[in-house]
């Protein structure tokens, strides 16, 4: 997971919220609010960091506050982001993203800029994530289940790969390398791209004199 930073709302959503009954099933233009979200996401699930797309064969709009329990919030764009299918159909044990969180609460919001969420999370080299704050991390397994197997198979294969690179001669800065990763440039970043921020920063703290 990483911070997303939210941008301008599409005016068509702007302009359906004025509307008497105005409601999310009734808003139109959702083709234009998933090209919104994957926008500022970079084309990564908010969750897990894996590819999105904007259509709706490739993510699902996830609201960080449900509709159920938060129907005021449902035409709110902080509140919308772009998630993955997260395994949809599968067993709930296969699920993860916002299909394994369904209408549960999360204790933390990926776009809440005071409280980076990467801040609070590890990612461990066996493609596992962490967070030592406990709330955080039960949330992480059991409300968004980012530990399945083909997540951590995944992210384990993704630093794996960088650090191939480096080992077969490349010339090694952390600081030249993180903007490929950690969206100062622009463009759709790699999937999971975290992962290897997290690395990264890691071994510039450690050469830090």
């Amino acid at each position: 997971m990483r911070t997303i930073q939210k941008g301008p709302e599409p005016r068509t959503l702007t302009l359906h919220r004025k509307q008497t009954h105005a409601d999310y099933d009734n808003y139109a233009d959702k083709d234009g609010l998933r090209i919104a979200l994957v926008a500022e996401q970079r084309a990564l699930c908010c969750y897990c960091q894996s590819r999105i797309w904007p259509t709706p064969e490739g993510m699902k709009i996830e609201h960080w506050q449900c509709q159920q329990v938060h129907p005021k919030r449902q035409l709110d764009f902080s509140n919308l982001h772009g998630a993955c299918l997260g395994g949809q159909g599968q067993p709930e044990r296969e699920q993860h993203c916002d299909t394994r969180k369904g209408n549960n609460s999360l204790c933390f919001s990926v776009s809440d800029t005071t409280r980076p969420i990467e801040r609070k999370i590890r990612f461990l080299g066996n493609g596992t994530i962490k967070s030592d704050d406990s709330a955080i991390d039960r949330h992480i397994n059991e409300v968004l289940n980012l530990n399945q197997k083909r997540l951590v198979g995944n992210r384990m294969a993704v630093l794996t790969a960088f650090q191939q690179r480096l080992q077969n001669g490349r010339t090694f800065d952390p600081a030249r390398e993180l903007p490929n990763w950690n969206g100062s440039n622009p463009g759709d970043l790699p999937e999971f791209a975290q992962v290897v921020v997290y690395w990264l920063c890691k071994r510039q703290a450690r050469a830090a004199p």
